[in-house]
This record gives C-alpha cells, structure tokens and sequence, in this order.
C-alpha cells in the first residue's frame, strides 16, 4: 500500500482541483448544477481514483485507477474548452488550467507506463515461479 500524499502527480492533480473550484467560482448561477458541478466532479476524480488505486495491492488495481483518473483529466480538458468557449473563463485562466491538465495527464501517463511495466514484471516472475514449483512437482514424482 502506498501513502498517496507522497505521490507527486496526487499533489499536482489536488492542486488542479483547488484551482478548477476558483476558477468555477466565478461561473454563472444558471451553471450550478451543470457545468460547473459536472467540471469540479470530473476534477475532482482524478485525485480521488489516484488515491483509491494506490490504496489496492496489486499493480494491475492501481494500473486501473490510475487509468479512470486519466479519462477523468481528458474529460477536464474538454470541459475547460467549453468553459472558455462560452465566455466564463478568460484567456489567461484558460491557459493555466488547460497547462496544468496537460500536465497531470503527461504525469499519470508515464506513472501508468511505470506500473504496467512493473506489473508485467511481476506477472513474469510469479509465471517463472509457478514452473519451477510444476517442475519440481514433476521431479519429485
């Protein structure tokens, strides 16, 4: 089990949702329950599914969770688009939100990379384990 505080891209998507909750401060009234519900939900995702998954034992859980947090972030993205295609986010917020997205997504993309790897490592040396064990059952028969 890993602490999930420790892990840099939780700490990078936790602040994403801090400022994606100031940013929708200033959305209009009308978008309660749309897109400024449905953008803070999809934010906050990305942190919650980091933390779930490193919460599991095995590679392959946290390889999952870490993939919903990815689709979440894509998600994100788009909806900052829309944010600042309709007016509710200037220029210059757009662009920081729509940066550090890019880069959370750049982060849990190499992370999955990194645990898929190591999760195939694994998969290899229980694969291995099990035929040495099959083969000294054989041996000693």
């Amino acid at each position: 089990m890993r602490d999930f505080r420790k892990l840099v891209i939780w700490q990078k998507a936790h602040a994403l949702v801090l400022e994606i909750y100031k940013a929708t401060g200033g959305f209009p009234g009308e978008e309660r329950y749309g897109l400024t519900n449905q953008i803070r939900r999809a934010s906050v995702s990305i942190p919650s599914n980091i933390a779930e998954g490193s919460g599991h034992g095995s590679e392959l859980e946290f390889a999952r969770y870490l993939q919903l947090a990815a689709a979440s972030a894509s998600e994100v993205q788009y909806q900052i688009i829309l944010a600042r295609d309709l007016g509710y986010l200037a220029g210059e917020s757009y662009a920081e939100l729509a940066a550090d997205v890019e880069e959370v997504k750049k982060m849990l993309s190499a992370l999955l990379k990194r645990v898929r790897a190591k999760e195939g490592g694994q998969q290899t040396a229980n694969s291995r384990q099990r035929t040495a064990n099959s083969q000294q059952l054989t041996a000693n028969s």
